[in-house]
């Protein structure tokens, strides 16, 4: 019996120490050109993001902070506009356990010497995709494109355990009335193995 109370205290405490965020220090480049990200995950009802750009020159600073409201823990480039300049992606969660995952999208214009948001869409604006959606997203990417994943829950499935397989949606980089913004390609599912 103490064994397993011994067992069980340990994993708790593991748990619980898996809970705390981990600072963010990564820099993510494309042929040597693209951005530091620096994020301390301390508070994260009140966490900030600096973000250095790294031999990319912009017109007013090479650094600059935002606020976000969650847990951030990963960063990656690509070219997802097809212009030849690295873009970032920092892949963030919130909600009750930090499970819902987000993006912020990030366009360099070497022309303007500047950087501008791709715009992600919230998931529960697509009828669709939100669908058995409870969070747990894993995000990468893939020639260019945005891959999203994500358990799919059917009604009666405990938190723990979804049922419903994988629902995996693509998303491209498009340009719509002077702003980029992420647009589904397309979505596919994969059922759970029996």
């Amino acid at each position: 019996m103490k064994a397993k109370l011994f067992i069980c205290t340990t994993l708790l405490f593991l748990v619980a120490l898996n809970l705390k965020a981990q600072k963010l220090d990564t820099t993510v480049t494309m042929n040597g050109e693209g951005y530091r990200v620096v994020c301390s995950n301390k508070d994260l009802d009140n966490n900030y993001v600096t973000l250095t750009l790294v031999k990319l020159p912009l017109n007013n600073s090479r650094q600059i902070d935002f606020p976000i409201k969650g847990k951030v823990v990963k960063a990656v480039v690509d070219d997802l506009n097809d212009d030849g300049q690295p873009d970032l992606i920092i892949c963030w969660y919130n909600g009750a356990n930090y499970e819902m995952g987000n993006v912020i999208g990030i366009s360099y214009s070497k022309a303007d010497k500047s950087i501008v948001p791709i715009y992600f869409p919230d998931i529960y604006t697509d009828p669709k995709i939100r669908e058995g959606y409870k969070g747990y997203d894993t995000f990468s990417l893939t020639i260019g494109t945005l891959m999203r994943k994500f358990p799919i829950y059917l009604a009666n499935d405990a938190p723990d355990k979804p049922t419903g397989g994988i629902r995996t949606v693509q998303y491209n980089v498009v340009s719509e009335q002077g702003r980029l913004k992420f647009k589904v390609l397309r979505t596919f599912e994969t059922q759970p193995e029996n």
